[in-house]
């Protein structure tokens, strides 16, 4: 009995030795800093010098800073890109989920903007966005349109940020609509071919029902990025675009924290965000629990 409870006692140690790095590094670099967020929020702190607390004034001037407003419209605009990343993603899987040849290379040609560096990327989309002498433009020349300057124009500037978030990642849910795809038994088509199913018939009794965890994963954690959608902005349009039509509420909780040293004033939109954020998820899990429910 002593013996097996010096080991259950030796085992139990060696665990919490394993899972001590990850659990104390999400204390001080994810619960701690967050929970001081939230507490800076109801104070006027500059980054600087001492917190005094000021109740909900933060938040009652958010509500009346038209900047914020903007930029939390720019964010949800920027996110109507997911749909569209998704249904390309789930094309180009079911195009290189059939038996042709060269699909090994297109899957990795597709993958090299998820895993390239998101700064040298947003550089590279900057430069051929250019008005002057951008890539876009000389290619839209050649079937004689004149392109604008797209990261200058008010009316431009967010769809071309949402191409390039597009592109960048297609790679990466094309992937994991790939997996998906290729665990459908093969037997389900073969019945359904059988019984006369024509091919939107076994997509929508099929494939999408076996895909759909995929898009609710993606969906769920694309709003996520999205509503964090920062470095672009900053590399691509530094100054939150014509009009501030391009800044994200990242970008404008940068700006106001280290630009402006409102910290408070900061972290009480971070609060905000994190809310919607939090609201938006869990209305996804409702709606997919809904959707299960009925079928």
């Amino acid at each position: 009995m002593t013996t097996k409870s010096k080991l259950y006692r030796k085992e139990a140690y060696w665990g919490y030795l394993f899972i001590a790095p990850p659990v104390i590094g999400f204390l001080v670099f994810a619960l701690f800093p967050a929970v001081y967020s939230i507490y800076g929020s109801f104070t006027d702190w500059d980054g600087l010098g001492q917190m005094s607390f000021i109740g909900l004034d933060n938040f009652k001037e958010i509500f009346q800073d038209e900047l914020f407003h903007k930029a939390m419209y720019n964010t949800v605009f920027m996110m109507l890109a997911i749909p569209v990343g998704i249904v390309l993603a789930l094309l180009l899987a079911l195009g290189l989920n059939r038996r042709i040849p060269g699909t090994t290379a297109f899957r990795a040609i597709y993958y090299i903007p998820v895993i390239s560096s998101i700064a040298a990327i947003s550089i590279m989309w900057n430069l051929a966005y250019n008005g002057d002498f951008g890539l876009v433009n000389q290619f839209l020349d050649l079937f004689g349109i004149k392109g604008p300057n797209w990261l200058q124009n008010v009316h431009t500037v967010k769809p071309a940020i949402m191409i390039m978030m597009v592109w960048k990642g297609l790679g990466y849910t094309m992937l994991l609509y790939l997996a998906a795809l290729q665990s459908v038994p093969k037997d389900y088509y073969e019945a359904a071919e059988l019984d006369g199913a024509n091919a939107f018939s076994r997509f929508r009794h099929i494939t999408w029902p076996m895909v759909k965890p995929v898009t609710f994963f993606v969906v769920v954690t694309n709003i996520i990025g999205g509503s964090q959608l920062f470095i672009e902005i900053n590399i691509m349009t530094s100054t939150g675009g014509p009009e501030y039509s391009s800044a994200s509420v990242v970008f404008y909780v940068w700006q106001k924290a280290f630009g402006n040293l409102q910290m408070g004033y900061a972290s009480a939109m971070s609060v905000i965000l994190g809310l919607f954020i939090f609201i938006v998820t869990l209305v996804q899990f409702k709606l997919d629990r809904s959707s299960e429910v009925n079928e």
